[in-house]
């Protein structure tokens, strides 16, 4: 059975037209003649979108029940049961209600897929995993409901629906997307332009990769390697060099010219695993182009121009940045370069040459270790002088022998000569084989004279065979004993990257990995102390030093105090104790101090982060306390005042019923303005810890009418529903009290007239639970925790409803309790709050303690 294709409907925020345009395609498909069915969609109370559902067969939905309330859920076995070509189901990233078959609705969905089922379904851009912290850093707000991007890049078809910021805000003004009492939250808390924006240009990008994706795809099934200029990409080639780091500024500047171009640094390594290029520049190379926003990759290949071109049509490069040759000018002429042969095959690739300090200087000679021993070396000599003769007093004793025997068996010598001690005894023992075989096997014998031409020849021969055999073995010693540091490297430094992943704090981690792998006493790490003008201390100087981090025993306070010094920087050293190292292993270690310069980089922008932080908040803080104060003592001030001037007033006779109101306002206005500054002074005195708490036994049948009494008339129409066996609660009575005030009088502010709150209670394991219950409009599961921001309403938040202190200050009286408050969806809408406390102890049990 063929699998069901998904096509998906993605939009940047709610509101933009996903299930409206899902719903248009659905239609279109029916009118043609296609069985569509709506598995699930929801329409929020929108009158377009319902309309939308008038022609379309709708699966009944399946009624759950959790925790006492009913939830309604897309009906999977009923679809499944009824095999339309097409389903309908909305809200992909929809989290099904507990004891469903499967956690999340896109796994209904993939179930309908498997079975041959099409797919038509939506998701806004802010679910998608990927993007998840980036929208909550944006918007404040932390998306619960999630699904893995691979979802969505596996379907068929995306289709963005798109919507400009300020279209979108007129539509959520003229009442099309929320309720009317919704509006003006919505405006100024996640409607905002700048946060629409964002998640715009999120959506935008994230389609922007699918499609690519696809592009690629396509190419390849297509066998098309021609590059299509459907977006910038940069690759820049590095080498290792020092040159290196001006070529990755100069492709950024190249990269930053086009909006939204990408940016790839490439490093072509040795096919066969030999070390070529410079580890540690390498490492400090790949640190600025990740900083510049760009990514490093890593390719093999022999053949450096096609290896190149490779990874470039690969990745759909438009333009290519080479380095200037450092090859000299007698060097060119015998060899093209990289450059010019990359340029002459680079097609319809742009391939900028970009010169250098070190172009032209030609390739620094590196030192050539030697592939063999010093003692095989010399065991070399030693057998081309003694086993030379010796085979010819052998060779002597044997008179039947021809001259061309003579010479393979000279030759047999002089590749075991070879084998044991390299190409320069193998060449001793070459020249000397030579002329023992023309003084005593080549007539006229005795002499250095060769009579035939032949003779001549086979010698000549013998002496070129020799010397190639030799290089050949030497450079085959060469090259296993580099490919064995290359390997030892290469677990060096896979090692280093293992321990700093493991490591919990990283640069002491990776101090101690270099330590452990070159057998080092200590390692420091140091810098160079600013002065009282803030530049950097001169080097010299007694006390230039401090010690950033170190490991093992005494370890170096200055560089001079170790055997080896390696400086990252201008200002950061790595020192090591123990012994010196040799030149080969200098490299790694370069590498090692290269990543301990991104470590300490990172611990110290932790550190900044943690610092700021708090900081941060705190400014917050005083910003919306000093918005918040202006607004909410200034509105009952006002009452206040305006009451009181009016009764002072000589101008106007007020009646016995005008003044009672006008008394009534100026009471309700002071009161007002007494409880906000209570919640301010509790807030203080909670966030500096100092609030004083006596903890007692205290039934809810007593606290709640004394709360209710405190809110006056408005609570009047508040019902209560409280058993009288209900355990008493372990609270401060006169915290509990403000808890009770401030929960009330939110859960009144949002009642509809007509449906005025509910409070009940019970108990459970050891807590009393009290839940007031109302049906307004309710708040959406991801943004619960958000209620309990202090002024959460303020900046450019709605201004219009109080301080917003109420609900942080009442969570955080209840946690000081001992006790918790909690949100839940009230069934049928609406909002509970659950305020939890600690059950008093018994007489029983309090004669067991």
């Amino acid at each position: 059975m063929p699998r069901g294709e998904l096509r998906i409907y993605l939009g940047a925020a709610p509101g933009v037209g996903k299930t409206y345009a899902m719903l248009e395609e659905a239609q279109r498909r029916a009118a043609r003649g296609t069985d569509v069915v709506i598995g699930f969609v929801e329409t929020h109370g929108r009158e377009h979108t319902a309309a939308m559902l008038a022609d379309l067969e709708q699966v009944p939905r399946r009624t759950m029940e959790y925790r006492g309330v009913e939830f309604t859920e897309m009906d999977l076995d009923a679809v499944l049961a009824r095999r339309p070509e097409i389903a309908v189901v909305d809200e992909l990233a929809h989290t099904n209600v507990p004891g469903s078959r499967h956690d999340k609705r896109w796994q209904d969905v993939q179930e309908l897929l498997d079975a041959g089922i099409d797919v038509l379904s939506t998701v806004n851009v802010q679910h998608l995993e990927s993007v998840n912290d980036v929208v909550a850093q944006i918007t404040g707000t932390t998306q619960r409901e999630t699904l893995p991007d691979e979802i969505v890049r596996a379907a068929e078809q995306v289709e963005l629906v798109d919507m400009t910021p300020e279209a979108l805000r007129r539509r959520m003004a003229h009442g099309n997307i929320y309720r009317p009492d919704k509006i003006d939250a919505a405006l100024g808390n996640y409607f905002r332009v700048g946060n629409l924006t964002a998640l715009r240009e999120l959506a935008l990008l994230w389609l922007a990769d699918k499609v690519d994706e696809q592009l690629d795809r396509y190419r390849s099934q297509q066998g098309i390697a021609a590059t299509w200029e459907a977006r910038e990409r940069v690759v820049v080639a590095l080498t290792g060099g020092p040159e290196g780091e001006t070529l990755i500024r100069r492709a950024a500047r190249v990269a930053a010219r086009s909006k939204g171009a990408d940016l790839l640094a490439v490093h072509v390594a040795r096919s066969d695993g030999l070390a070529g290029a410079d580890p540690a520049q390498l490492a400090r190379q790949r640190v600025l182009v990740e900083s510049l926003g760009g990514t490093y990759h890593q390719v093999l290949g022999t053949d450096v121009p096609a290896a190149l071109l490779d990874f470039a049509q690969g990745v759909n490069a438009t333009q290519l940045v080479l380095g200037a040759s450092r090859r000299g000018r007698l060097a060119q002429i015998f060899a093209r370069g990289v450059g010019v042969t990359t340029t002459a095959l680079s097609g319809s690739i742009d391939v900028h040459l970009v010169t250098h300090k070190q172009a032209g200087k030609g390739r620094r000679a590196m030192a050539v270790p030697a592939a063999l021993s010093r003692r095989r070396r010399l065991l070399g000599f030693g057998l081309a002088a003694l086993g030379m003769p010796l085979l010819t007093l052998l060779l002597r004793t044997l008179p039947d022998l021809t001259l061309t025997n003579d010479i393979l068996l000279f030759l047999a010598g002089v590749v075991g000569v070879a084998l044991v001690g390299g190409v320069w005894p193998a060449l001793v023992a070459a020249l000397g084989g030579s002329l023992l075989l023309n003084w005593f096997f080549t007539p006229p014998y005795r002499t250095l004279t060769i009579a035939e031409a032949d003779n001549l020849l086979a010698l000549a021969v013998f002496v070129a065979v020799a010397l190639a055999v030799s290089w050949v073995v030497d450079v085959a010693a060469r090259r296993t004993r580099e490919a064995a540091r290359a390997a030892a490297d290469a677990q060096t430094l896979a090692a280093l990257a293992g321990g700093v992943l493991r490591g919990e704090r990283p640069l002491p981690a990776l101090l101690e990995q270099l330590r452990e792998t070159f057998g080092l006493r200590a390692v420091s790490v140091l810098e160079l102390a600013e002065d009282a003008s803030g530049r950097p201390e001169r080097a010299r100087e007694e006390h230039a030093w401090c010690v950033v981090a170190s490991v093992g025993e005494s370890p170096p306070c200055t560089p001079e105090g170790g055997e080896t010094t390696v400086p990252v920087d201008d200002r950061i050293t790595v020192v090591l104790c123990g012994r010196r190292l040799e030149a080969a292993d200098r490299r790694i270690v370069e590498a090692f101090a290269a990543q301990a310069a991104v470590a300490l980089r990172q611990e110290r922008l932790a550190e900044e982060a943690a610092t700021a932080r708090p900081l941060a908040a705190a400014d917050r803080m005083r910003t919306a306390l000093l918005a918040a104060v202006s607004h909410d003592l200034r509105t009952p001030l006002a009452s206040a005042k305006a009451a009181v001037t009016s009764l002072r007033s000589h101008d106007i006779e007020f009646d016995e019923s005008d003044r009672a109101e006008l008394l009534e306002t100026a009471e309700e206005s002071l009161d007002r303005l007494a409880r906000l500054v209570g919640n301010l002074l509790d807030m203080s005195r909670l966030q500096a810890g100092v609030l004083g708490i006596t903890a007692t036994a205290i039934g809810l049948e007593d606290a709640v009418p004394l709360a209710l009494d405190e809110l006056g008339p408005a609570a009047a129409t508040v019902g209560t529903d409280i058993p009288a066996d209900l355990p008493a609660a372990t609270a401060d009575p006169g915290l509990l009290e403000r808890v009770l005030v401030n929960i009330v009088a939110n859960a009144l502010r949002y009642s509809p007239p007509d449906q005025p709150p509910t409070i009940t209670a019970s108990a459970h394991a050891g807590q009393v639970e009290l839940r007031v219950i109302d049906r307004g409009p309710g708040i959406p599961e991801e943004q619960w925790e958000h209620v309990f921001l202090p002024f959460q309403r303020l900046g450019d938040r709605d201004n219009q409803t109080g301080v917003g202190l109420g609900l942080a200050l009442s969570r955080g009286l209840a946690e000081a309790m001992g006790g918790s408050i909690t949100p839940e969806t009230t069934p049928g809408g609406g909002l509970t709050m659950v305020l939890r406390l600690p059950a008093a102890p018994t007489s029983s049990e309090g004669s067991q303690e």
